[in-house]
């Protein structure tokens, strides 16, 4: 029996799609050598990210991806932690 992917389900993939390629591409420009070919593979990454976001918002405006609002002390909170992490490095 075959079975009908909803809209939902179809945007919902190619999100989780653009965040492994996205990811891929991180890994890819860091541990690029060729100064060239990794402002090539840059601009590519760029690209992705925008469409990543593109589907993201497309979902959340649907309803389809709900975001929880966060406070401004767990904002800092989280930068402060961010911080201590790169002064460790």
């Amino acid at each position: 029996m075959e079975q009908i992917l909803t809209e939902q389900d179809m945007i919902s993939d190619a999100l989780s799609t653009e965040k492994q390629i996205t990811e891929l591409y991180a890994t890819f420009v860091s541990e690029a050598s060729c100064q060239i070919l990794r402002n090539e593979i840059t601009k590519i990454f760029t690209e992705t990210q925008q469409l990543q976001f593109e589907v993201f918002n497309s979902m959340k405006a649907r309803g389809w991806y709900s975001v929880k609002n966060t406070d401004q002390a767990e904002i800092q909170k989280a930068v402060q932690k961010f911080r201590q992490v790169m002064s460790g490095l």
